[in-house]
């Protein structure tokens, strides 16, 4: 495995890992799921800080409403395949987003 695919899988995972903890992190707090209705709160502060949440937690909601949805509404799987992938590309940009901050912060070595 070359270094440029282990970084990638490696931001892959941070990007799945970061979503999760975010997404079960807003559930704790809130007691009830994140979804992408944050938006729909009209212009109000709640949907301007959901922005930067939703940034980094659409992976997981993306993937937790795929499933769902394939196993209730027998979704058929083109369309998990297609969501599966745009939640994937969406992981790894936001987890290589992440690891390059760490890196300008000093936290993360490389």
């Amino acid at each position: 495995m070359t270094p440029e695919v282990f970084n990638s899988l490696f931001s892959l995972c941070i990007g799945f890992s970061l979503a999760g903890a975010l997404t079960n992190g807003y559930q704790v707090v809130s007691h009830r799921p994140a979804g992408f209705g944050l938006l729909q709160q009209g212009v109000a502060p709640g949907a301007f800080a959901a922005v930067p949440f939703l940034v980094f937690a659409a992976p997981f909601i993306i993937m937790r409403n795929t499933l769902r949805g394939a196993r209730i509404e027998r979704r058929r799987f083109e369309f998990v395949m297609m969501a599966t992938v745009i939640a994937g590309f969406w992981s790894l940009m936001s987890g290589t987003f992440f690891l390059m901050t760490l890196r300008a912060a000093g936290l993360l070595s490389g």
